[in-house]
């Protein structure tokens, strides 16, 4: 076990032993989701992250910890939006004790709420802090399985036009051998492989990311459509969140397994990369073993018969199930369907407070 689930583990029994029986002692009982934020806080530790501003000219700034702890208890009780979270605060004296506010007048305005989240958008404050947590608790530990995947994620947002293509982009070749004397221009370099000759903030700037139309076949075989970006995830064993990437809807799963494998190598280190037949590509399977990893990727059937796995590499395969759990739990128990602001960096910070505290409720749940 190392330092940080150590940490942890002191943390929780110092909460059943300590801090919980003081709190229904003066506040009365906890319920579930109080004693769920308060633990998840406890880990997260932003009060040695966050740096509050202190001015003598004008008006005195509301407590960002605060405001930070808000936000997070916003995606633990599913709330959408900001007033509901204010009027939540104001009526819950538990809840309002739990992020700072010991009195009903201390809770700060709508607009505050919303000039605070779009400060800690601008500054990435969860994507840093959710990167600190994972290298400070899982830099020493050695990784089965990273699993990677995307999910859609809507918004309330209109799509940008896709430029129309002129006739000579849409002339079509057919297949096979040119005839004698047809002259065909070069084949493009596909984006995958630029990739390979680009550093990680080249291949993450490469990327769209305003909101587009994406359509993706379910586990049933059926096509779907949906409006707005699609997140993608590494996840290690134990349904923790490792890396994570917003995209446009529309960009193709295969297109992020590069800058997230490179993301995921600076936190952690792992043995298995597991991808479904979206990432079968030579490319995504060669920087897997250049990495040190086996990679054990679907096959995706393009002619003739589809390939099938080794019995044990078919057996490792299912530990992919874990990258579709966490997308479920962020859906349903930490906001990740109740996004109510516009944009790619703020869906981003609102999407990141919900990584945060689920990779905080996990790394609880895989010590204790």
């Amino acid at each position: 076990m190392n330092l940080h689930a150590l940490r942890i583990s002191h943390i929780w029994n110092g909460l059943q032993e300590v801090l919980f029986p003081f709190l229904e002692e003066n506040l009365g009982p906890l319920t579930k989701k109080h004693k769920q934020l308060i633990s998840i806080l406890e880990v997260i530790s932003v009060e040695s992250f966050i740096e509050e501003k202190k001015s003598k000219i004008g008006r005195p700034q509301k407590n960002r910890i605060s405001l930070f702890y808000s936000f997070i208890a916003k995606m633990v009780l599913n709330i959408p939006f900001n007033f509901d979270l204010r009027d939540r605060l104001l009526c819950d004296n538990k809840l309002r004790k739990i992020c700072g506010y010991n009195q009903a007048n201390d809770v700060p305005s709508e607009s505050t709420f919303s000039r605070a989240f779009a400060e800690f958008s601008i500054n990435k404050t969860p994507e840093k802090l959710h990167k600190e947590l994972i290298k400070a608790s899982q830099l020493e530990r050695l990784i089965g399985h990273i699993s990677r995947d995307g999910s859609e994620i809507e918004a309330r947002e209109k799509p940008v036009r896709r430029k129309k293509l002129s006739k000579k982009q849409k002339k079509k070749f057919k297949r096979g051998r040119p005839k004698k004397g047809e002259i065909r221009p070069p084949q493009e370099v596909s984006k995958l492989e630029k990739q390979q000759d680009m550093t990680l903030e080249e291949m993450v700037e490469s990327l769209p990311k305003k909101c587009d139309i994406g359509s993706k076949k379910n586990s049933k075989g059926h096509w779907h459509s949906w409006i707005g970006y699609k997140l993608h995830l590494d996840v290690a064993d134990g349904q923790i969140p490792i890396s994570c990437m917003l995209t446009s809807a529309s960009v193709h799963d295969s297109l992020t397994a590069l800058p997230l494998s490179e993301m995921t190598k600076k936190r952690v280190t792992n043995l298995y990369d597991l991808m479904d037949a979206a990432y079968d590509s030579k490319i995504i399977r060669q920087k897997s073993e250049e990495m040190g990893h086996i990679p054990i990727i679907d096959f995706n059937k393009r002619r003739g018969e589809k390939k099938q796995f080794s019995p044990a590499k078919k057996q490792r395969y299912k530990e992919r199930s874990t990258v579709e759990r966490v997308f479920g739990r962020l859906k349903d128990e930490f906001g990740g369907r109740m996004i109510r602001v516009k944009g790619h960096p703020k869906i981003m910070t609102h999407l990141m407070f919900g990584i945060l505290a689920l990779t905080a409720d996990q790394l609880i749940k895989f010590v204790i």
